[in-house]
C-alpha cells in the first residue's frame, strides 16, 4: 500500500467550542496553516458533564476537524492556545477507510 492509499493517515478530531465566533476563529487558524484540510462547525449543541464536582450545563459549538495523523500535535497545541476551557475536548477518531478522491484531496491540502 502506497502512502497516498494508506488509510491510516488520515483521522477526525471531534471537539467543541464555547462560542460560534470561537470555533470559527480556531478552525480557519488550523486551515489556514494546513493543520485541517477541513473544519465542519455545528452550532446549537448542549452540553451535560461534570466539571469540578458539579454536573454543568453548556450551549457549545460542535467541531469535527479532518487532518492527517502527523498533524494531529501540532493541531492540538494550536488549539489549546486559542481555546477558552480549562480542558477542552479533542478526540481523535479513526478514519478506516473513505472515497479515494476526497482522501485525496484532505493529504494534499494537509501535506
Amino acid at each position: 500500500m502506497t502512502r497516498t492509499e494508506a488509510p491510516d493517515d488520515v483521522v477526525l478530531v471531534y471537539t467543541t467550542a464555547a462560542s460560534l465566533v470561537e470555533a470559527e476563529t480556531i478552525g480557519a487558524d488550523l486551515v489556514e496553516r494546513r493543520l485541517a484540510a477541513c473544519v465542519n462547525i455545528l452550532p446549537g449543541m448542549r452540553s451535560l458533564y461534570r466539571w469540578k464536582g458539579a454536573v454543568e450545563r453548556a450551549d457549545e459549538v460542535v467541531m469535527i476537524v479532518k487532518t492527517a495523523r502527523r498533524l494531529v500535535e501540532p493541531a492540538r497545541l494550536r488549539f489549546r492556545e486559542a481555546h477558552s476551557y480549562e480542558t477542552p475536548a479533542f478526540l481523535v477518531i479513526e478514519v478506516p477507510g473513505g472515497d479515494a478522491d476526497y482522501l485525496a484531496w484532505l493529504r494534499a491540502e494537509t501535506a
